[in-house]
């Protein structure tokens, strides 16, 4: 690959406020400080799902070498990068052209190849992607190639920096840059807020603000008192559809606004505000405007940021609980932990996906990590495990602190109170890494056993649900279809003869010296369920004194229904 100062022109990135730098080639190349070979990198679907906003798309996947680093190409000069890259095939409209760079891409086993829409949807474009074995991802016709390229180095950079490294802080910084730059247009305080009217950033300018200004700020977000009034004169529905910055006049107790949209494409990211005395000009409106267009990248990079961190933290909760427990304990919260199995937030009810589909699992782990974040869990530890949501949590008696097991019951509490069916299913407390997978075991028995009805209560651990779990434990090794003993010649007399012998010996062991209970269970008279016990010892040999003979009864006739 040529070198910085001999590569084609790429799009300039925007300067950082921070004053960090990008990490240099050979540094995103190395895996680890004695590792200068083993390439660093993300799979095309994760590093296209980390962008998020419908700005890139997968058309073809062929698995491939993960990417690295991003490259434009230039397939008349002959280059296109090396193995790992992200080809940008900028211009790149043409089928037979497409077909060209992907031929090339594959030459040098390339990550895979970007292409505006037209052209990664043309059958002939996929047809060549699938035979050469490159994966190719489609472009979004709004989106622009020089914002993607700072997006995809932002997401790759920190890729390289390791989960350790956090990069929200230099983001925030610069929102606040842009916060201030803002009232500089203006002359008026600004906050900078997301699309839940959450303040992300606001200006130092604090000479002019209302009372409504000052509990957004102090609060961090808008006060639900004046969401309802904007709501109700249409602000956010104005918001949610415009593109062009418009001035809310004054009200109940409102000071002025000028509303700025910022959006990425046809997608609505969050809001700029400004409180003033009097609607500004038409070139200060935008100037507004074009502010709002950086601000969108910089909302744009906070999602990657945050998908990324949840997906490595998800991957590596997912690895911890596989067994893979190596160094776990250095980013762990402290033992003692159990593993749940969180369920019952989200069901898809207005499409048809199947019960437990995958669309089901990752909308119920979003709804269960929004309400953790709502409770003060900055990084929840979440991931779906073999197609259900889990968490880790610590379990101390007395912990309420987020990321408690004690806290967790608050958390549950509230999730069902929007949706009823919101349920936590614990494993056991354990105190060493190597016993998390036993505790998620525990966890998906006590879920499993919920499911059927075997357990109840909001949030349950296999301790209290001990008796359901050494039952179904028990029954796990019974075949029905080889029964030893008396039930097998009892169910094939009830089945030739349709008694009722297996249902009334169950209720008996249940109700043992009470044949009234009994009876009830059953809803026949007492006299009734006598005259069965008397008759089916006609049938077979019962010992119902002997204590080893009704367990083995109990479960075999559970094992069966009863």
């Amino acid at each position: 690959m040529p070198s910085a100062s001999s590569r084609p022109s790429e799009p300039a990135r925007p300067p950082s406020s921070s004053g960090g730098s990008r990490p240099s080639r050979a540094s995103r190349r190395s895996a680890t400080p004695t590792s200068s070979t083993t390439p660093v990198g993300l799979p095309i679907a994760q590093l296209v799902g980390t962008l998020g906003g419908g700005l890139l798309t997968v058309v073809v996947d062929v698995g491939g070498p993960a990417v690295d680093d991003v490259t434009l190409a230039e397939p008349g000069s002959g280059v296109f990068g090396q193995a790992g890259d992200l080809l940008l095939g900028v211009g790149v409209e043409r089928p037979a052209d497409a077909a060209a760079l992907l031929e090339g891409a594959a030459a040098v086993d390339s990550g895979a190849v970007v292409l505006r829409r037209a052209a990664a949807r043309n059958r002939q474009v996929r047809a060549v992607a699938t035979r050469v074995g490159v994966s190719l991802v489609e472009l979004a016709d709004h989106a622009s190639w020089a914002h993607v390229v700072w997006l995809l180095r932002g997401v790759l950079d920190r890729a390289a920096s390791g989960p350790a490294v956090r990069a929200e802080g230099p983001v925030l910084d610069e929102l606040f840059v842009l916060a201030d730059a803002c009232a500089a247009l203006v002359a008026a305080p600004i906050t900078i807020e997301d699309t839940q009217s959450r303040v992300l950033a606001y200006s130092s300018t604090q000479d002019v603000a209302d009372p409504a200004r000052v509990s957004t700020i102090v609060g961090r977000r808008v006060p639900d008192e004046v969401i309802a009034g904007l709501r109700g004169r249409g602000v956010f529905r104005r918001l949610a559809r415009s593109d062009e910055p418009f001035f809310v006049p004054a009200g109940r107790g409102l000071g002025a606004r000028v509303v700025v949209p910022v959006r990425a494409g046809t997608e609505w990211l969050g809001s700029i505000w400004a409180v003033v005395d009097e609607e500004p000009p038409e070139p200060v409106l935008a100037s507004l405007a074009q502010t709002a267009a950086v601000v969108a990248l910089h909302l744009l990079r906070m999602r990657s940021q945050a998908d990324l961190a949840r997906r490595v933290s998800a991957d590596r909760l997912r690895a911890v609980l596989s067994g893979d427990t190596l160094e776990a304990e250095g980013w762990l919260p402290p033992a003692p932990w159990r593993v749940v199995v969180l369920a019952g937030a989200h069901r898809d009810r207005s499409v048809v996906t199947g019960e437990g589909s995958p669309r089901d699992t990752e909308r119920e782990l979003d709804v269960w990590e929004s309400a953790a974040r709502r409770r003060s869990w900055r990084q929840p530890l979440l991931a779906i495990f073999d197609g259900v949501a889990l968490t880790l949590v610590r379990d101390v008696p007395g912990d309420t602190s987020p990321g408690s097991w004690e806290w967790l019951h608050g958390v549950v509490e509230e999730v069902a109170g929007v949706a009823p069916t919101a349920t936590a299913s614990a494993g056991g407390r354990v105190h060493r890494t190597v016993e998390l997978d036993r505790s998620r075991r525990e966890a998906t028995e006590v879920q499993r056993l919920r499911d059927v009805g075997r357990v109840s209560g909001t949030t349950t651990t296999v301790e209290d649900a001990w008796a359901a779990v050494t039952n179904a434990r028990a029954l796990g090794g019974i075949w029905t279809e080889e029964l030893l003993g008396p039930v097998a010649t009892l169910r094939a007399h009830d089945e030739a003869h349709h008694t009722a012998y297996l249902e009334t010996v169950a209720a008996w062991l249940d109700h043992p010296g009470d044949p009234r209970a009994a009876a009830a269970r059953i809803h026949v008279h007492p006299n009734t369920l006598r005259y069965r016990l008397q008759r089916l010892s006609d049938v077979v040999d019962l010992d119902l004194h002997d204590p080893e003979s009704r367990l083995a009864l109990r479960l075999q006739l559970r094992a069966l229904g009863h």
